[in-house]
């Protein structure tokens, strides 16, 4: 099988859509004009959310991500919803002939996400979360968590009693 035979007419002028679009978000200005491209793209954004300049939300599938209220999304994030399967790669092989493996991004209400960080396909960040600056987000983070690192570690979580 080609690299190039799952392609169809219809999947290109989509593709160059929802990168064109891409192209025009990372440099728009102010948010909600930023906001306003990505939702034209496909991604579903909340009420009163943030999505700062140089951000990438996946290409290929921006219908893929989904974005809460008050969310906040600094400078330079990536949120990608596909990556090879690299289970299939063996030696000699080139590793675009791996398939791709596909999972939807969900970010929940009142999440911050730092500056430079990414954010991989299949992940659910809960309501209230933190991402800290330049951290690889691979797995779930709890609600009222913060992450950091690469790959992100949970190394507080706030309760509601503290709150109080």
């Amino acid at each position: 099988m080609s690299l190039y035979e799952h392609r169809t007419v219809k999947s290109v002028l989509k593709g160059i859509w929802t990168h064109t679009l891409s192209d025009i978000a990372m440099f728009t200005f102010p948010y909600q004009v930023t906001v306003a491209v990505h939702k034209l793209r496909g991604v579903k954004v909340g009420k009163r959310s943030h999505i700062g300049r140089n951000c990438l939300l996946d290409d290929h599938n921006p219908e893929m991500i989904e974005i809460g209220d008050r969310v906040g999304i600094t400078y330079g994030v990536k949120i990608i919803c596909h990556k090879r399967d690299m289970s299939k790669y063996k030696y000699g092989m080139n590793p675009q002939q791996c398939p791709f493996i596909y999972g939807k991004v969900k970010i929940e209400d009142d999440v911050h996400i730092g500056i430079g960080s990414t954010i991989m396909p299949g992940v659910t960040i809960g309501k209230g979360a933190v991402i800290g600056a330049c951290s690889l987000v691979t797995k779930d983070v709890p609600p009222y968590s913060l992450a950091v690192g690469s790959p992100a570690k949970i190394i507080k979580t706030w309760t509601k009693e503290e709150a109080e």
